[in-house]
């Protein structure tokens, strides 16, 4: 019991966090709409707000750091996404698979399709599967738009190591989608 109230007094609950970062999470949300304009229906507030629903069901209320907060949030926010993207696609188009033209689709591109959307998520799920931190970085990248630096910041690596991991991971998937 001693151990559990310690627990309580050093990692913060997410009705804690959310104050300190929500004008962050707002920010990436933002963001994350914006590159995606063929999406003007979801607006940043409601993206965020989904996700500390989702966020405060899903988890004990505990969290490590602040950065643990924003990368389960990040998360999060990149699922809601895909969701939204995948109801789409079963709408438009009766949930068949679209070819994919590797040379149109870059990880930072704007605009992208709910088809793109798709397969770079499905991408990065496999390379989770072997390289987690740098797939996590990728997540930041793509669905957040963290720039490499801040990125870094938010994985606690260097500058170096996120650059190395953003060049190995670019190829990667692109080889990937051209493979699928």
């Amino acid at each position: 019991m001693l151990e559990s109230n310690r627990r309580h007094r050093t990692e913060p609950t997410i009705a804690a966090l959310l104050p300190a970062v929500y004008d962050e999470l707002r920010r990436l949300a933002a963001t994350q709409i914006a590159r995606r304009a063929h999406d003007a229906t979801l607006q940043p507030t409601a993206l965020v707000h989904e996700a500390w629903l989702r966020l405060s069901r899903a988890e004990a209320g505990e969290w490590q750091s602040r950065a643990h907060f924003i990368a389960a949030a990040t998360e999060t926010m990149r699922h809601i996404l895909i969701d939204r993207a995948r109801r789409r696609q079963a709408l438009r188009h009766g949930g068949a698979n679209q070819h994919i033209d590797i040379d149109e689709v870059e990880l930072a591109e704007t605009g992208e399709e709910d088809e793109r959307l798709l397969a770079m998520s499905a991408a990065i799920d496999r390379l989770e599967l072997e390289h987690p931190q740098i797939a996590e970085l990728v997540k930041l990248r793509y669905f957040v738009g963290l720039e490499v630096n801040e990125a870094a910041l938010a994985l606690s690596v260097s500058r170096a190591t996120a650059n190395r991991w953003w060049m190995f991971a670019k190829t990667w998937i692109y080889r990937e989608l051209r493979n699928s």
